[in-house]
């Protein structure tokens, strides 16, 4: 039976790709709140997604990503995404979990 990938697992996957490329702070922002808010089954740790909402805030101005009109200096503030998630959310988390 395969092994289910632990918040952990993800957690360093996301930590590591966004280290590389600030960009992904987006994607990976908006993934984890979806996964976190509509369906109630996190993958990542608090300290990850709330980590994120800071970097995101520091590298506002740097970051590009066709996303990020969907991110306000205010949810981030608050640590929360309650938007409007693009369609392509659902499939990138399934696809995430495998």
């Amino acid at each position: 039976m395969p092994r289910r990938k632990t918040n952990k697992n993800f957690d360093d996957q996301c930590l590591q790709l966004t280290s590389e490329n600030i960009n992904m702070y987006v994607p990976w922002y908006i993934m984890a709140s979806y996964a976190y808010y509509v369906e109630d089954n996190p993958i990542l740790s608090d300290h990850v997604f709330d980590r994120m909402a800071k970097q995101i805030l520091v590298h506002y101005d740097e970051i590009e990503h066709m996303h990020k009109y969907l991110l306000t200096k205010d949810t981030l503030e608050a640590g929360t995404f309650l938007g409007e998630y693009p369609s392509r959310i659902k499939g990138a988390v399934d696809n995430l979990r495998g």
